[in-house]
């Protein structure tokens, strides 16, 4: 996706949503990655290898198994650190509170490392437990070969610093944490509610806001805290901002521990030019050059038909997409009505009772997909697409969709995708006004990353949290405690 000369941008306003609902993805250091990984690449086919005569199998000849590579002696100096490093778990969000045990040592020691290791470079929860929706899955490591030549080079702490993900946004949340449970630590918040005097409302709004200024006007202190929440910016202590305030610590902790998670899922360079989705605050952000250049708003998944966690790459647009509505969609809200209305509003029924019936919504400006569809490999069959329903995209609420992402602005988006090919620059709306279904093909694949952010750092360090309408934060913060106590037992288990 050639978007060097990006035409579109939005309004000061949702900019300043991009920065919000799209955590910081700027690297800390490395080189600029290819435009798209190969996230689905397939091996040749072995067609195109010329067959080869056929010959006698060659004897087969047992092998003994490789012996275990030895775990390399730790000298007491390597010992404390390592002792030292263990102990740090809660400051990686792997854990809620500082855990104390037994000092481990030799071979027990050094599991423990790697155990820590591989928990900080590709996630403490192992992915046989994740939900099937978490689709976005961590690359394999072996932490064992950095282990020993650190060990070897007395290079533990430079080979400890470079396991955590090399990103702002990581690093912004492992700030988080530390600020959050020292709030903890300190007795939390009080709950406020309707009959709450300014003065209490101040001070609640102090613990976690240290921009205000003296003589503020509490509308402004409010506004700013509902921005962090992602709330309309009304200046009002309304019903939905006292709940937000009332979250209890515990539960804004167990937000930042999961984002930490999902940020050691990913890959440890992302594509520099790339179409991301916060799922929980419901924007689309485009990068270019590892730096979000343009955003629009989205409508996700509700509750109980997410959006899933994923990595693809977009390859076609659809152009006057036809609907073949889902089974399920059609079984729970489309044949309740009835054939007779679904054909008076404009439904074909195709195939046969014997042989299956489906529902098909024509292509057209009523399409529940709009004019536009943004196709890319998934095994749950969503993807970006056009509505005719544009009314939610004024909402702060707007998880309302089957699973698919819903686009504010899909044209503008087609449109930098495809500015890349002479023949199609500038033509997108063209091709819709022909009334036409054909599918463009890329000139170049974009990746797209549908991920679930609700909780990042601003660049001041501020912490901005989204409400966790899947609930995941709690769940996935109780698998990584969970997790983290079976590793602790089985290193202590190992002995010493």
């Amino acid at each position: 996706m050639h978007i060097l000369s990006v035409s579109l941008r939005l309004t000061g306003s949702l900019l300043a949503l991009a920065s919000l609902a799209a955590p910081a993805i700027a690297r800390a250091q490395g080189a600029p990655q290819p435009l798209v990984p190969p996230v689905f690449s397939q091996p040749p086919a072995s067609a195109t290898t010329p067959a080869a005569a056929p010959s006698a199998p060659p004897p087969v000849v047992p092998t003994a198994p490789l012996p275990p590579v030895p775990l390399p002696k730790l000298s007491a100096a390597q010992t404390d650190f390592l002792r030292s490093w263990l102990a740090g778990g809660r400051e990686q969000g792997l854990t809620a509170r500082r855990a104390s045990g037994p000092a481990l040592s030799g071979d027990a020691l050094a599991r423990a490392a790697l155990d820590r290791a591989s928990a900080l470079y590709r996630g403490r929860v192992d992915t046989a437990d994740f939900l099937e929706v978490w689709a976005l899955r961590p690359a394999q490591y072996d932490p064992l070969p950095g282990f020993v030549a650190a060990v070897q080079g007395d290079r533990l702490p430079q080979w400890t610093a470079s396991l955590t993900p090399r990103y702002a946004g990581y690093e912004g949340l492992r700030a988080g944490l530390a600020t959050y449970e020292g709030i903890r630590d300190s007795g939390g918040w009080p709950m406020l509610d309707a009959k709450s005097t300014p003065a209490a409302i101040r001070a609640r709004l102090a613990i976690e806001d240290k921009t205000g200024t003296a003589g503020e006007p509490l509308t402004a202190a409010l506004q700013r805290a509902q921005r962090r929440y992602g709330l309309n910016p009304t200046g009002l202590l309304d019903a939905r901002t006292i709940a937000a305030l009332n979250v209890p610590v515990d539960d804004r902790i167990a937000a930042i521990m999961a984002n930490m998670e999902r940020w050691r899922w990913l890959p440890r360079s992302l594509p520099v030019n790339r179409v991301q989705v916060n799922i929980a605050a419901a924007v689309l952000t485009v990068f270019e050059g590892d730096a979000p250049v343009t955003s629009m708003r989205a409508v996700t998944g509700s509750p109980g038909n997410e959006t899933p966690m994923l990595v693809s790459n977009i390859h076609s647009i659809v152009v006057n997409p036809p609907w073949n509505v889902p089974a399920s969609i059609a079984k729970r809200e489309l044949w309740p009505k009835g054939r007779a209305t679904l054909i008076r509003q404009g439904y074909r029924i195709v195939g046969t009772p014997e042989t299956g019936e489906r529902i098909v919504q024509p292509a057209g400006p009523n399409s529940a997909l709009g004019r536009l569809k943004f196709d890319f490999d998934n095994p749950f069959a969503v993807y970006l697409h056009d509505t005719p329903a544009r009314a939610k995209f004024a909402s702060y609420d707007r998880l309302a969709s089957h699973g698919c992402v819903r686009l504010e602005k899909p044209v503008s988006l087609a449109e930098l995708m495809v500015q890349a090919d002479p023949l199609l620059a500038g033509q997108v709306q063209a091709l819709i006004d022909k009334g036409k279904t054909q599918r463009v093909q890329l000139p170049q694949q974009v990746a797209v990353y549908l991920l679930y952010w609700t909780a990042f750092a601003s660049a001041n360090g501020t912490m901005n949290f989204r409400a966790d309408p899947y609930n995941w934060d709690r769940l996935l913060a109780e698998k990584i405690e969970a997790s983290s106590r079976r590793a602790a037992t089985i290193a202590l288990a190992s002995g010493n």
